[in-house]
C-alpha cells in the first residue's frame, strides 16, 4: 500500500506535464508517475534527469541496465527490477545474468556469467549502494574495464547514484507494481 495516495489517472496534474508522460507510456500513467506528480517541479526535474540517464549517455545500454538492475536488487526494489528486466534483456543481458542479480555480491565474482566489465560494474554498484564510499581497487577496476574513459566512468557513477535515488523514492513511499 502506498504511504501517500497516488494522483488519480483522470486528474494527475497539468496536461502540459501529464500529456507527454502518458504519450511516452503508451497512453497511461505508471504508479511512479502518479506519485511524482504530487509535485510538478519535482516531476519536471525527475523526468529530464532520468530521461538523460536512460537514453542520452555514451555508456552502453547493457552497462546502464546492469547497473540499474544491480541497485534495484541491492535495495530490494521489485518495482524497478520488474520494469528494467526487459530493458536489460533487450540490451544484451541474459536471463541467467538477471537471475544471478538476486545476490549481487556473488554475481560480482561470477566469471562464468559476467565478463570483467560486468563484474566491475556490479562491484561498483555494490560498494556505492551499501557503503557509499568506493575502494581504490574497485574504482581502478572500473576505470580499466571502461578503457580509462572519463566520460563513461562519470556516467556509470551517475547511473548508480541516480538509481539509488529512484529506489529510495519507490521504497520509502511504498509504490506498488501496476
Amino acid at each position: 500500500m502506498p504511504r501517500i495516495p497516488y494522483r488519480p489517472h483522470e486528474n494527475a496534474g497539468p496536461e502540459e506535464i501529464v500529456g507527454p508522460i502518458r504519450a511516452r507510456r503508451g497512453g497511461t500513467l505508471m504508479n511512479l508517475d502518479r506519485m511524482i506528480l504530487h509535485s510538478v517541479p519535482f516531476t519536471v526535474g525527475w523526468g529530464g534527469f532520468l530521461r538523460a540517464v536512460r537514453t542520452d549517455l555514451s555508456l552502453p545500454a547493457k552497462s546502464r541496465e546492469l547497473a540499474m538492475c544491480a541497485v534495484s536488487a541491492l535495495t530490494n526494489t521489485q518495482y524497478e527490477l520488474h520494469h528494467h528486466a526487459p530493458h536489460f534483456l533487450s540490451a544484451g543481458g541474459t536471463k541467467e545474468q538477471f537471475d544471478a542479480l538476486a545476490d549481487v555480491k556473488k554475481a560480482s565474482l561470477n566469471t562464468i556469467l559476467f565478463d570483467a566489465t560486468d563484474r566491475a560494474i556490479l562491484r561498483l554498484a555494490l560498494e556505492m549502494t551499501e557503503n557509499v564510499a568506493v575502494s581504490d581497487s574497485t574504482f581502478a577496476a572500473v576505470r580499466d574495464a571502461l578503457g580509462g574513459d572519463d566520460r563513461q566512468t562519470v556516467e556509470l557513477v551517475g547511473v548508480i547514484a541516480a538509481y539509488n535515488m529512484v529506489s529510495r523514492f519507490v521504497v520509502a513511499l511504498g509504490i506498488e507494481l501496476e
